[in-house]
């Protein structure tokens, strides 16, 4: 059973009762992330989903954590491109107390000063942390490079230290007012819950927010513009990751893509896998998924490899891709591939925190209700005739955005 509500200023609800389980998954959605921002406010949505719980009238940083812990409650946040969400799991009988601290750090953080110098230090070193981490700074350089790094989707997540080291309350008040709103938030429910439980919870809480409607958004850049990235690094490995044309969540080719990437390098069927590493032996690590956004995506292809071998890797990956371009996918590859997305998303049906998440973002930006049912039959229905007149489409070998990390990040391209 899945209902929604709308609370009287304006916050919706999503609520899925699964019979049989004793624990629940609620999570919070705002439609803001780091794609929103501009240049001077970069950052400053991952910034605020790490201060929220910092504080608020009637609990200190500590006794966020202490009520949460002495209770077993899971407590957590994300920030995306695009949303920014805050979410809780609980067994059945602490419902009411998680719900209670999810709501009180997301509605009254009131951000102390000596607590927002603290978690500075802590952003930043999850900055640097991600400095560390090659394949993270190889992929995200990937997305700055497919769509510039101008505004929107180019952005990073994280925002540059120096913006971290200047967030102000008054910042930070100053950005929720533009988008924490009512118009702007969706509040999901999955597990051991009546609708009617959830309702009631949801009024006490969250009718407390007053309502409001968001400030119009950036312009964001939604065409590729294939660009390069070469970042240098002092490390043994090297790293590539190629970004070919995609599509966004809801476009009528969103399946099609999501099979044709897992066919080329979803698992160790893929040809990639199979090509790549077992064949040539030339990298641990080799993949490709597609990474969509609402309105627009790509598909990306990664390797992470020896550092003497990028140019023989890349040869090698575009040769892979340029005959995957000319053969197809065959009906082998096509059935089994469709097999791993299905069972895939089973798995997720049978999550209360998969769920919960799928349930939020869909009517966070579409206003209705996720379909697991509905996303079966679309992929059953899949057409290998079709996906085949896709392949070229994404893979058009003169269009692509690349980028490299490693001691000696040149290739011949």
């Amino acid at each position: 059973m899945i209902e929604t509500f709308t609370l009287s200023n304006g916050v919706r609800a999503v609520v899925r009762r699964i019979d049989g389980v004793k624990s629940c998954a609620i999570g919070v959605f705002v439609k803001v992330g780091s794609s929103d921002e501009t240049l001077a406010e970069n950052g400053i949505s991952h910034f605020i989903e790490h201060t929220n719980f910092k504080g608020t009238t009637k609990r200190n940083t500590f006794k966020i954590s202490w009520d949460s812990d002495s209770l077993g409650i899971i407590i957590n946040a994300a920030t995306s491109k695009e949303f920014t969400y805050y979410y809780t799991k609980t067994i059945s009988e602490h419902l009411d107390e998680a719900f209670d601290i999810l709501s009180d750090l997301f509605i009254d953080s009131i951000y102390p000063a000596d607590e927002l110098d603290k978690e500075r230090g802590v952003v930043i070193e999850e900055i640097n942390m991600y400095e560390d981490t090659p394949d993270d700074v190889c992929t995200t350089e990937l997305i700055t490079a497919y769509y510039g790094d101008g505004d929107g989707f180019g952005r990073t997540i994280l925002g540059p230290k120096e913006n971290v080291k200047r967030f102000t309350r008054e910042d930070i008040f100053a950005y929720k007012k533009k988008f924490y709103t009512t118009d702007n938030v969706v509040i999901s429910f999955v597990g051991d819950i009546t609708p009617e439980k959830a309702r009631a919870m949801a009024e006490e809480k969250f009718s407390a927010m007053k309502v409001s409607t968001s400030a119009p958004r950036i312009e964001k850049n939604l065409t590729p513009v294939f660009g390069v990235s070469k970042r240098v690094k002092d490390i043994e490995q090297a790293h590539l990751a190629l970004g070919f044309k995609g599509v966004g969540q809801n476009d009528e080719l969103f399946n099609y893509y999501d099979v044709i990437a897992n066919v080329l390098g979803g698992g160790m069927s893929s040809r990639l896998f199979r090509k790549i590493r077992e064949e040539m032996g030339l990298c641990y690590t080799v993949y490709a998924y597609q990474l969509s956004y609402v309105d627009s995506g790509l598909v990306t292809v990664y390797a992470g490899l020896n550092g003497d071998k990028l140019d023989d890797a890349y040869s090698a990956v575009m040769e892979e891709i340029r005959a995957f371009t000319k053969s197809g996918v065959s009906k082998e590859e096509f059935d089994l591939v469709r097999e791993q997305i299905k069972s895939s998303l089973v798995f997720a049906e049978e999550s209360t925190t998969a769920q919960m998440a799928l349930f939020g973002r869909r009517m966070l930006f579409f206003n209705d209700i996720y379909d697991f049912d509905e996303k079966l039959r679309k992929i059953n229905s899949l057409s290998l005739e079709k996906m085949n007149e896709c392949i070229s489409d994404i893979f058009d070998c003169s269009a692509f955005a690349l980028s490299t990390v490693g001691k000696k990040p040149e290739l011949t391209r």
